[in-house]
C-alpha cells in the first residue's frame, strides 16, 4: 500500500510539473506573439551583419555601396522590438562613420559616403522604426500578421456560406468589398431551422466599408449566426439591435434584412431593420414586384419593433436581395439603380439565373466605392 501510495504522489506531482511547464511555454508563446517575447537571437544576427557589410564597403565599394546598410535595417524593423531596433541602428551609425573615415572625403564612385546616403539610410530607419512601433502596439508581429488577416478573412467567408437547399431550390451569393480590397462590411448568415423545413437568412451590411468595418464585420457574423434559428424568427432582429447597443460603438449601427422561408409551401416572411427592399419575379407575368418591410436601423434606439412583409415564391419565382451598395451611389437614387438592377436581371430570367449574381453586380455597380452584396433565391 506505502509503494502504490508513493506512485501516486510521484505521478501527481509529474502531472503538476508538466501543467506548470504547458503554462509557462503557452505564457512565453503569448508574450512572443504580442512582441514581448525576447528577440536576442534575431538581434545578435542583425548586429554582427553590420560590420560585415562595413568591411566588405571598404574593401569592395563598387558591389557593395554605403547604401547597402538599409538591408539589415529593414528586416530590424519588420521583426525587432523598437528598443532592440535602436541598439541596430546605433551600430548602422557607426559603421557609417568608419566607412567615411576609411573611404576619405575625396572618394568617387559608388563608395563613396554623401548626405544623401545618410539621408537614405535615416529615412529607411524611420519607416522601420515606424512599424516596430505598430507592430508593438498591435501586438501582432510580422511573421504572423498576414496569417491572421487571412485567417479572418476565411472565417468571414465560411460564415456567409449558404446551406444545401432540397431539390426544386437553386440559390447564389456574390459579395464584392469596396475598392477590391479582402475584407467587406456586408455579409450573410444563414441556417434552416425547424426540423430543415425552414430557411433563415439575415442579410447585413455595417456601417463603414472595407477594412474599416472588417472588424465589426467579424464580430457581428459571429454573433447573428449564433442568434440565427436559436430565436423565433420575429425575435431575432430585437435581440440583434439589443447586441449592437450594448457594444457602444461610435459608428454601430447597421442595416439588415430577415428571410424567413418554408421550403415545402414557398410561403416567406421579410423583417427589415433599415434595408433596401427584397425584389420577386413573379413567373406568371415576368415583372418584379418589390418586399419591402418596415424597420428602423440596428444599434439606434432601445425597443425598436421591425414589421414585415409577407409573400410566396412559386416555381419560376426568384427573390433577390441586395445592400445599398448595389443600388444606391451619390449620383443614383435608390429607384434609379432598382430599375437599372431589374433591367439587367431580365437578361438571366431563360437561364434560370445560374451563374448570375455575380455578372449582375459587374453590370451594375462594377466601378461603385462601396460594399456590394448580391442574394438570389429561385425555385425551379
Amino acid at each position: 500500500m506505502a509503494r502504490v501510495a508513493g506512485v501516486e504522489t510521484f505521478t501527481a506531482r509529474m502531472r503538476k510539473t508538466l501543467h506548470r511547464a504547458r503554462i509557462g511555454l503557452r505564457r512565453a508563446g503569448v508574450d512572443y506573439f504580442r512582441g514581448d517575447g525576447s528577440d536576442w537571437i534575431v538581434l545578435a544576427a542583425l548586429l554582427l551583419t553590420v560590420p560585415a557589410i562595413a568591411i566588405l564597403t571598404v574593401s569592395t565599394p563598387v558591389w557593395c555601396p554605403p547604401a547597402a546598410l538599409v538591408l539589415p535595417i529593414v528586416v530590424g524593423g519588420l521583426l525587432l522590438r523598437p528598443s532592440s531596433l535602436l541598439l541596430l541602428y546605433a551600430a548602422s551609425a557607426t559603421a557609417l562613420i568608419v566607412e567615411s573615415a576609411l573611404l576619405g572625403p575625396y572618394t568617387r564612385g559608388p563608395g563613396r559616403v554623401t548626405p544623401g546616403t545618410i539621408l537614405v539610410v535615416a529615412a529607411v530607419g524611420f519607416a522601420g522604426l515606424v512599424i516596430a512601433q505598430f507592430r508593438s502596439r498591435v501586438g501582432v508581429p510580422w511573421r504572423r500578421g498576414g496569417t491572421m488577416l487571412f485567417d479572418l478573412r476565411e472565417r468571414i467567408r465560411v460564415q456567409s456560406k449558404l446551406p444545401r437547399l432540397p431539390k426544386g431550390w437553386h440559390h447564389e451569393m456574390a459579395l464584392r468589398p469596396a475598392g477590391g480590397q479582402s475584407f467587406s462590411g456586408d455579409f450573410v448568415v444563414a441556417a434552416r431551422t425547424n426540423g430543415g423545413r425552414t430557411l433563415e437568412v439575415v442579410l447585413t451590411d455595417v456601417s463603414g466599408k472595407g477594412m474599416d468595418a472588417a472588424s465589426r464585420s467579424l464580430l457581428l457574423s459571429g454573433a447573428f449566426g449564433g442568434l440565427l434559428g436559436s430565436l423565433p424568427p420575429h425575435n431575432f432582429l430585437p435581440a440583434a439591435n439589443g447586441y449592437l447597443l450594448r457594444q457602444d460603438w461610435d459608428e454601430g449601427f447597421a442595416t439588415s434584412i430577415h428571410l424567413v422561408l418554408d421550403l415545402d409551401s414557398g410561403d416567406y416572411e421579410l423583417l427589415s431593420a433599415g434595408h433596401p427592399p427584397g425584389l420577386q419575379l413573379i413567373a406568371g407575368t415576368g415583372r418584379w414586384e418589390e418586399k419591402g418591410a418596415e424597420g428602423p436601423l440596428l444599434g439606434v434606439y432601445d425597443g425598436a419593433q421591425f414589421d414585415s412583409v409577407k409573400g410566396t415564391l412559386r416555381p419560376g419565382d426568384v427573390l433577390m436581395l441586395f445592400t445599398d451598395g448595389l443600388v444606391e451611389s451619390a449620383d443614383r437614387e435608390l429607384a434609379e439603380g432598382i430599375d437599372r438592377l431589374t433591367g439587367e436581371a431580365d437578361r438571366y430570367i431563360t437561364s434560370s439565373f445560374r451563374g448570375a449574381a455575380w455578372h449582375l453586380i459587374e453590370a451594375v455597380a462594377k466601378d461603385v466605392n462601396d460594399d456590394r452584396a448580391l442574394l438570389l433565391l429561385c425555385r425551379d
